[in-house]
Order: structure tokens, then sequence, then C-alpha cells
């Protein structure tokens, strides 16, 4: 139970501070909160505070209830008690919040001990919380005493009255349910969301979510919540009811002391939904309970209609389903079955291919995410960046809508934050006067764009900075002895020195470059999910990135093609034609070389037989079948034997003895099992026209 409690709270903090990141990044953009950013941010840290009080890790609740108090005064007075000037120590404030947030996640994450010192940023908000109110720094800030209730008065029935909030409910927990103090405060976060204002009502005792010892007062006393209206506690006592734990209420009202108070009968509580009793066992409740923001029949449909999964559950099925697609493979065309008219046979096999496509599909839907979150996290590299470097760039996102799979999305992270680096340390140029000089914006630009083509998606990075000095990078490998000194190396080759291993054009070791570990990092990572990564690059001009990452690992539709005895597997998506042609059809150039016009283009022959150095095969193309494939802006003709057949493959990734010879640079991709137990090699298209190009 703590595991999967740890979970939920570490996945609700990811959810919340991406959240955060980007509306603050949007806010100081336009300079200024809107009321909507300054509420949400008001009911995010109140959340985190809440979680992370349940959870006992005090230093975090301390920092998000004093940010929560700094917001409570921001949202009473408004931004316009924000001074201009003092607005970007305000989002650098809470820039300063997020970070310390993050880190504390990653240590909860990795295990390690959270940091015990919050003095420094603690200082920090109190400092700013006093300047939004003309108060010295010695002084308290009036919002922390905000939560303040008049002196209550009990009534007969034990309920703590309220002159300012006359009708109440007071509730009890179920015996020995424990932690009394943090289920009053997960009900009051609940009730909260389901009233208009926090202005509309209070709760006694007050401070539940900070003193342990209130969780006596609420065993003896109850739990009393009260409002200023009737219908406001209407509206709560739904949420009441639908609480975990919550043993019985009853409700009580205040009246003048001359007037006789009433009381309503106490109430049985309804028994606790299995849905509503989650928000008190998990500390992840307040997130979805904020997001709603009422209690009724559509909206409790809505938040039931999403769920998180952990990844490793979605990877068994997929595992599964893999499995299930080669035993359908292997039964469908089972060597026993030549030859036999088996008209019901046929037609169920047709039936159940047409379901494990729909199993495959639904499979695969499940781990595809947009990349968005993965590009709004370059925003805040760009924008500390900018601030650090002292350079003035704007970050465009295109295609952010794009999916991919999961387990690639997290692979593609880090390296698309060292190549943002990098465009931000060695591509833009430090002096505004060289861009202005050279006819540029003098605010760079950088653009980090995502594409669908077919099978794999298109990442790039693009900087309008000062492009790559290819004299600087060949003599910086000179000096590594990755280049030798008097080989004529070509633009191209000069570009790929940047992706070996320890090359960095940085003269001095910065926060953000130059410790030798460089694109290679990169290179290595995009590689180990079946991608590949290009660099072009003019002196001047700026530079570009291009990531080509297969939409997902698990499973494809491929053509089944065969060369001699062995049989290999082309991606669908990579095939634009199938062609018949004739030895008459191909065109010779002076190297030796093939070309075969196909649709008014000219596009080069690659033999399947000679790129693999197999002994049997064919060689006149009368005998074979021309296979025209892309990938990206590449197009090329392969030539091979026969086409066995579509064929909807599970991709199995090849063992890394293998991988160290760099088969991957010759079109090997991985393999697959076919349906009568034969491995067949699934060929990279984009690899095998680099290759053929370089040969």
């Amino acid at each position: 139970m703590a595991n999967d409690m740890m979970e939920a709270y570490l996945y609700e903090m990811n959810t919340l501070l991406e959240s955060l990141d980007e509306m603050v990044l949007g806010a100081e953009d336009r300079k200024t909160f809107s009321q909507e950013d300054v509420n949400e941010i008001f009911r995010i840290m109140h959340t985190i505070k809440g979680s992370s009080a349940m959870m006992e890790f005090d230093n975090l609740m301390t920092v998000a209830h004093r940010i929560e108090d700094m917001f409570f005064i921001i949202r009473d007075k408004g931004m316009e008690a924000v001074a201009e000037e003092l607005r970007p120590e305000l989002f650098d404030l809470i820039f300063q919040a997020i970070d310390f947030f993050k880190a504390e996640v990653e240590k909860l994450e990795s295990g390690a001990s959270l940091t015990e010192d919050i003095d420094s940023i603690l200082a920090n908000i109190k400092s700013f919380s006093n300047k939004i109110q003309g108060k010295a720094d010695d002084e308290e800030p009036a919002a922390e005493a905000k939560a303040e209730p008049e002196a209550p008065a009990a009534s007969e029935a034990g309920g703590h009255t309220s002159s300012k909030f006359p009708f109440g409910i007071r509730v009890f927990f179920d015996e020995g349910a424990g932690m009394e103090n943090l289920r009053a405060f997960m009900l009051a976060s609940a009730v909260r969301d389901s009233v208009e204002s926090e202005s509309d009502f209070d709760y006694y005792p007050a401070d539940v979510d900070t003193n342990s010892e209130t969780s006596a007062i609420v065993v003896d006393e109850g739990f009393s919540i009260r409002f200023l209206t009737d219908e406001l506690r209407q509206k709560a006592l739904a949420v009441v009811k639908d609480a975990g734990s919550v043993g019985n209420y009853n409700l009580f009202e205040y009246e003048a002391p001359e007037a006789q108070e009433t009381q309503a009968a106490p109430q049985q509580a309804e028994p606790p939904k299995a849905q509503a009793a989650a928000p008190q066992s998990t500390p992840a409740a307040p997130a979805p309970a904020a997001q709603q923001g009422g209690n009724n029949n559509a909206n409790k449909n809505q938040k039931e209609s999403l769920i998180s999964v952990n990844l490793s559950k979605l990877d068994e099925l997929n595992a599964v389903v893999g499995e299930i697609v080669i035993t359908e493979s292997m039964v469908t065309a089972s060597p026993d079955l030549e030859g036999l008219k088996l008209d019901n046979f046929t037609s169920a096999a047709r039936q159940l291919r047409s379901l494990t496509d729909q199993l495959q599909d639904v499979s695969m839907s499940l781990r595809m995410v947009s990349v968005s979150a993965t590009f709004q996290k370059m925003r805040r590299i760009v924008r500390d960046m900018s601030k650090k470097l002292g350079k003035e760039v704007n970050l465009v996102l295109e295609g952010e809508e794009t999916e991919i799979d999961k387990t690639i999305v997290d692979s593609i992270s880090d390296p698309l934050m060292h190549i943002v680096r990098n465009s931000m340390d060695h591509g833009i140029e430090e002096n505004v006067q060289d861009r202005i000089a050279a006819g540029k914006d003098p605010v760079g630009r950088i653009v980090l764009s995502a594409r669908h083509t077919g099978s794999e998606v298109i990442i790039e990075v693009i900087d309008d900075g000062q492009g790559a000095d290819d004299e600087a990078i060949l003599n910086k490998a000179m000096r590594q002895g990755l280049a030798v000194p008097g080989v004529d190396y070509s633009h191209k080759d000069i570009l790929n020195f940047l992706l070996m291993p320890g090359f960095s054009t940085n003269v001095e070791v910065t926060e953000y470059s130059g410790r030798g570990v460089g694109m290679d990092v990169v290179k290595s990572n995009v590689e180990s999910v079946g991608g590949t990564v290009s660099i072009s690059s003019e002196k001047g001009h700026g530079m570009t990135t291009t990531l080509k990452i297969p939409l997902t690992m698990a499973i494809m539709d491929g053509m089944e093609v065969s060369v001699g005895d062995s049989v290999f597997t082309v991606p669908i998506n990579n095939i634009r034609s199938i062609l018949k042609m004739t030895n008459g059809d191909v065109i010779h150039d002076s190297t030796k070389g093939e070309t075969l016009r196909v649709m008014d283009n000219f596009y080069s022959v690659v033999r399947a037989k000679e790129f693999y150095q197999m002994e049997k095969g064919q060689d006149e193309i009368d005998d074979g079948i021309i296979l025209w494939v892309e990938s990206g802006d590449n197009s090329f003709c392969l030539f091979v034997d026969k086409l066995i057949g579509e064929q909807q493959v599970v991709v199995k990734p090849l063992p890394d003895y293998v991988n160290n010879y760099g088969i991957r640079n010759y079109g090997v991709t991985g393999c697959t099992i076919l349906g009568n137990g034969d491995i067949s090699i699934i060929l990279d298209v984009a690899s095998i026209y680099a290759a053929s190009q370089a040969g």
C-alpha cells in the first residue's frame, strides 16, 4: 500500500509541476498572471501541500504552504499589487520553487534523502510577500494569519458554531481510521472544490494540515465545516457522503444567543462508494477534484473515464499481443494445411486475423502519447539559458500533437534537451551586433518540430545561429586524433565528427557544455530506440539536427521478400510501389551505378544480393522484383528475388553483441519470427540508402 501511495504521489507531483512550469512560462511571456492563473497556482500549491502532508514530507509541505499564502495575497489584492518591476522576481521565485519540488521528486524516485535546509527559499518567499504588502522583511506576511478563524462557540451537540458561517456539518471519521487530522484536511480540500470561493466556508480545527495534535480534537469533537449559506452546505453534503472513512455526520446552525439553537437529527453517513473512497486512500486525490470543480454525475463520469496505468503492465500487454500475432501466423501458415481445401477454416482464419489486427491497434494506441510534454520542457531550458547566457531567443514549437510510443518519448527527452542546449550555447551568436551585421533578426530563433512520415517520426531542431565552422571542427578533430592530417574531408564528413565520443568545440567548461559529453550520447540514445541522427549546417546560416524515430518498437506491417534462401522484411510504410522491370529499363552511368526511371524521376538501384554479399539470388532484373522505397526525403529502388506477401510481424531487437559490429549501419534494424518458425531480418530503408551512397 505504501508503494502505491508513493507512486500516486510521484505521478501527481510530476503532472502538477509540468502543468505549473508551462503555465508560468506562458505568464512570463505575457508579463503577468491572469486571475485564472493565480487561482490555479493557488490550487496546485494547496494540493501539493495536502499530499506532502499526508506523506509526511514536511519541507515540501512547508514550501507549498508559503507559496499558497503568497498567492492568497495576490488573489486577494489582484496582480495590480505586484508592480511591473517586481514581476520578473515573482516569475524567478516560482521557477525556483518548481526546481526545488522537481529536485525533491527526483530524490524520492532515486531513494535519496530529501533536502533539510529550506531556509533560503522560505526567506525569498517571505521577502517577496512583504514587498507586495509594503511591509519590512522582518514582519510576518498577513497571509500567514489568514486561516485563523473567529473563536468558535461549542454548541450543545458538540459542533463549533460561527456567526460568520452559520450553517455547519460536523463529521466523525471511522473509529481507528488514523491520521484524522490529514483526513479532515483532505475532506476540506474536496469541499473547497464544491463551493464557488474559499471565502464561502471555513473549518475547525483550522490547522489540521500542519498540526498533528488536532487529530485528538477531531476524534473527540468531530471536524466542523461551516458555510455562509445552507445552499452551500447542501452542495458540500454530497462531498461528505461520498468521502471515504466518514463514519457519521450531523448538521448544526448558529443562532443569536437569545434564540433557540436548532439542530438537525444526526444522520448516518451513506456507505462510501468505491470510487469516492480512493481519494482518501491515495495522496493523488486532490488533483482530480480540483479539475472537476463539482460533484455532479456528469463530472464523476468524466473523472472515471481516465485512469493511469503502470507502463510495465502495458509492456506486458504488448508482449502478449506480440506472441498472439506470431501464434496466429504459425497456425494459419502451418505447412500441415498445404493443399487442403478448408473453407470453414479459411473463413475463421480471416476473422481471427481481423481480430488480432484490432487487438494490436488497441494495444499500441494505449502506449501512444504526444510529444507535447517533452517539447514544453524545452521552453524552460531556453528560458533559463537565455537569462544566464544573456541571449534573447524565441523557441517555436511545431507539431506538438504528433504521437509516438511512450517508451520512445521518454528516450528522446534527454537527447532533445542536449541538442537545444547546443543550439543555445554553440549556435546562437553571443553578440547581437554580429547577428544584425549578418542581416538576421536581433532575437535568435530555435524551431523544434515533429511530423509523421509513414512508420517514423521526424524531429528537427533548427537554429538560425552561426552554424558549423568546418575549419574549427576539423582542427579539433585532429587534436583529438579523430581526423588524419592531409586527408581531404567533405563537409558531411566534418559534421560527422560532432557525433563522435568526447567531441566538443567549447574551449571552456560551462554549465551547459564542454565536459566531453556531447552529441555522441544523443546518437547512442536515439539509436537505442531504432532511430538515427543527422546534422546539416552552413557557416553563418545555422544548424539543423534531425532525429528519425520509429513510431513504435513492437509490431509492424511488413512485406516479406526473398533473396536466395534468405527472407527479409521491408516495412510496408517505406514501400511506395512494387514494380516489374526489365534489363532494358536500367540506365548505367560511368561509375557502373544503375538507375531506373520511375514516374519521370530517376532512382538509384540497390541490389540486395550484392549489398549483403550473398552467394545465392537473382542477377537479372527480368527475373526479380523492384521495390520502390523511401525514407524521409530519400528514395531508391531495391532489387530482390520475389515477393512472399504482406505479414504483420513482431519486431525483436538484435542482441547487443551483434549491434556492437555496427550492423545497423547496413540496413538491419531487427528481426522477426515467421509463421513457419524461420527468422526474417527486418530492413531499415534509411540505413541501406546511406550505406549505398557512402559505398
